[in-house]
């Protein structure tokens, strides 16, 4: 059975300044302090991920970061350009089918990663939730080659709460 966790980056600035290109924009500080509650909601669920995998852009990395290090992740994280704002659920779910962990938590990007949940669950990408930023959501695959399941959705309002 595979388990994979998809984390929308938390909030970041809305434009980027002008001396940067819009896949530089950080994490706002308020991001920042909703993503360690997401993360540390997620912690009380005991969500045990073997790798955490990452767009390179700055919001989705400050996100695996936040994400690692309240989870205790004590591997490297990874980053890969599949998960750019640029790519496809289609490329995301390839990719995916390649991976050989049980358990992967992949931070990205809207709307690829909630046009993601469709394509793994409906078989065409179309975003049956919108995940809000810092919004996670786990699916399960029964076996090789099946298709997935959505197990649950959290906004980080809730995982906020349940961090408390």
């Amino acid at each position: 059975m595979k388990t994979v966790y998809l984390v929308r980056h938390g909030i970041a600035l809305p434009s980027a300044p002008p001396e940067q290109s819009d896949g530089d924009r950080p994490l706002t500080d308020k991001g920042r302090k909703r993503m360690h509650q997401v993360a540390q909601g997620l912690s009380s669920l005991d969500i045990n991920v073997e790798r955490i995998v990452s767009s390179p852009l700055p919001r989705a990395s400050q996100t695996a970061e936040i994400l690692a290090d309240e989870l205790d992740f004590s591997k490297p994280l990874e980053f890969a350009d599949v998960l750019s704002v640029e790519r496809t659920a289609l490329d995301i779910a390839q990719w995916l089918s390649s991976q050989p962990e049980s358990s992967l938590m992949l931070v990205g990007h809207n709307p690829n990663l909630s046009d993601l949940v469709g394509l793994l669950t409906l078989g065409e990408p179309r975003a049956v939730v919108s995940l809000r930023r810092g919004g996670v959501a786990a699916l399960t695959q029964a076996g090789s080659g099946a298709g997935y399941t959505l197990d649950w959705v959290a906004r980080p309002r809730l995982l906020k709460r349940i961090s408390r």
